[in-house]
């Protein structure tokens, strides 16, 4: 098995059949998870912010970082390794409230807001999430069968 980390910020696809995608971490931050089982392409983005609009020069550098360019180009890079969008499923998780940021920011609620919007107007549905809350959690993504799973201390439950 071939593990390939998705730093905070990154994304990462591949269709590599070998691959487990994994994200460490996940607090306020997202994970979209997304699977091609026709193409056999899996991509995993871990968004820390809702809009590229607090940093339009960081978007440009690392656009992973918001939800607003990291999403697109997530799909951008399923296309290009074949994924077609009628088949691509696609997993959420984390946009926690930690720390007392239950007031003024609450980045992890404006994330999940803003990826709901992304996908509404891309007419994209989220087949399944883990959401909210105030634990960290693990993603992996399994490339060969699509698998998800999300664990928070020794918990680990699919997706």
């Amino acid at each position: 098995m071939k593990l390939i980390t998705v730093t905070i910020g990154g994304l990462e696809v591949t269709g590599d059949r070998e691959a487990t995608l994994i994200t460490h971490g996940l607090g306020s931050c997202i994970a979209v998870m997304t699977f091609d089982p026709v193409a056999r392409v899996a991509g995993m983005l871990h968004f820390q912010l809702p809009t590229s609009a607090l940093s339009p020069e960081r978007a440009r550098e690392s656009p992973g970082t918001f939800a607003d360019t990291g999403i697109p180009l997530l799909f951008e890079r399923m296309y290009a390794l074949g994924a077609r969008k009628p088949n691509v499923v696609v997993k959420v998780a984390g946009g926690g409230t930690f720390h007392g940021d239950a007031g003024t920011f609450d980045i992890g609620k404006r994330n999940y807001t803003m990826m709901r919007k992304i996908f509404w107007k891309a007419q994209v549905l989220i087949a399944a999430e883990d959401c909210g809350g105030s634990r960290s959690r693990t993603t992996r993504l399994f490339v060969d069968t699509g698998q998800i799973t999300v664990q928070s201390g020794s918990e680990v439950k699919p997706l």
